[in-house]
């Protein structure tokens, strides 16, 4: 590594409050990823990014050298537009947005991520569908999205290995949600992978790791930032995580409920921002010359089932059996169900939206840890949403779940009518699904 830096005089100069230049950061990024500086101190290194931030400078050394860790791809085409969402609860819109995009001309990079804390994971969720395979060779995940506009790989090795090692150690030393750390890590990614534009969807709310308004607005303009630097087309919308996105939570419920959306039977609210979402990727890859235009031609391809016929197509694709789109049957679903009902007549108030995400953890729907497998079939599906009227005794939501996990069950039960759900005398109004929109 040299001997013109040393990992104690770097920690402590971060520490102080100190802007690392590139190099330092160069020196320290290199030694972790070849073992020669340990785990504890880069974990000492990123708590003090955490309390004393980075500057835009320090943001934008690392998110350099963490694209160029591993392979870049260039598509060399300006219609490539990708999305990312920062996770949420219930947050199936990729599915959705992304075969809408494909069949208005967009060709769409889709790399994702399994589940992680109280967040699902795009890639156990897509997994649900039999034989569906997301470990494709990167070479095949080039040529389907040339060839058909879609596909669809989890995280590889090739793509940004540096964000992958500090990912861990960001999970497991609470620097998650650090604005600079959130940033290098979304954005060496997505640009490793080639797109010529990205729209962001930043979650804010109870089931986002962005609990404020001011949060996401932060999140979103370094991302912004960067992207400009890169030379990258950008939009960013501030969206609502104070409530289950659509009614379904857990993997094969998700699915269903994406396929049902692209039949044009979905939840409002989440058809409603999978088609703004799309429409900003349609007017990003040039191909509607405002957002307005670009919404207007997604509602278009939704409609005529178009967008349904190109998730059909990256199921083929990709191995997966293309007959769970007409026989829901086909796909693992929790042998036991039961109802929660409302112990109180009013109108839904509130949820503690983080907490029914560790509760699907613990049904066994997501992971505690990574060695954890996912039960594709269990999960919640939710009846009603803030603002909604519900009576005595009405249910507020199903639970889907195994023989054996009565227990579990009961527990759940009790945390969701005497805590997470909230219910209110007065009636509340439903909250704003798209906050903001910068670009």
């Amino acid at each position: 590594m040299g001997d013109r830096f040393f990992p104690y005089e770097i920690i402590d100069k971060k520490k102080r409050g100190i802007e690392l230049s590139p190099e330092e950061i160069k020196y320290f990024l290199n030694g972790f990823l070849t073992k020669e500086i340990p785990d504890y101190q880069m974990s000492a290194l990123l708590m003090c990014c955490f309390i004393r931030g980075m500057s835009q400078s320090e943001t934008a050394a690392l998110t350099d050298l963490m694209t160029f860790s591993g392979h870049v791809l260039d598509f060399n085409d300006e219609s490539v537009i990708d999305k990312h969402s920062l996770g949420g609860i219930g947050d199936k819109a990729s599915f959705i947005l992304a075969p809408i995009a494909t069949a208005a001309g967009v060709k769409v990079p889709m790399m994702a991520g399994r589940s992680l804390g109280f967040t699902g994971g795009t890639v156990d969720k897509i997994e649900s569908i039999p034989g569906f395979r997301t470990d494709i060779s990167l070479e095949k995940f080039q040529n389907h999205v040339k060839q058909f506009g879609l596909a669809l790989i989890g995280q590889t090795e090739q793509i940004a290995p540096a964000d992958k090692q500090l990912y861990a150690l960001r999970d497991v030393t609470a620097t998650i949600d650090s604005i600079p750390l959130i940033t290098a890590s979304i954005m060496s990614k997505k640009l490793a992978e080639g797109a010529a534009g990205i729209v962001m969807d930043v979650k804010v709310g109870s089931g986002a790791f962005m609990k404020t308004k001011k949060e996401a607005r932060l999140v979103a303009k370094s991302l912004l930032q960067t992207a400009k630097r890169f030379n990258r087309k950008m939009t960013a919308l501030i969206t609502d995580m104070n409530q289950p996105l659509g009614f379904a939570v857990g993997n094969t419920l998700e699915i269903i409920e994406s396929i049902e959306t692209l039949k044009g039977r979905g939840p409002k609210d989440l058809q409603k921002l999978s088609v703004e979402l799309a429409g900003h990727m349609i007017h990003l890859a040039g191909k509607a010359s405002t957002p307005a235009k670009g919404i207007t031609k997604a509602k278009e391809v939704l409609k005529n089932g178009k967008a349904l016929e190109v998730f059909r197509k990256l199921i083929i694709n990709q191995d997966g059996n293309e007959k769970v789109i007409g026989d829901y049957s086909l796909m693992k679903l929790a042998s036991q169900k039961i109802d929660i009902l409302s112990k109180e007549a009013g109108y839904v108030k509130s949820f503690k939206n983080e907490h029914v995400g560790h509760l699907l953890n613990d049904l066994g729907g997501g992971r505690k840890m990574k060695k954890n497998e996912i039960d594709h079939g269990v999960g919640f599906y939710f009846h009603k949403k803030i603002g909604d009227k519900v009576k005595k005794d009405e249910a507020l939501l199903t639970v889907y779940f195994n023989k054996g996990q009565e227990s579990i069950v009961e527990s759940i039960k009790n945390q969701f009518i005497n805590d997470i759900i909230k219910i209110s005398k007065t009636k509340t109004d439903a909250p704003d699904l798209i906050y903001e929109i910068l670009t």
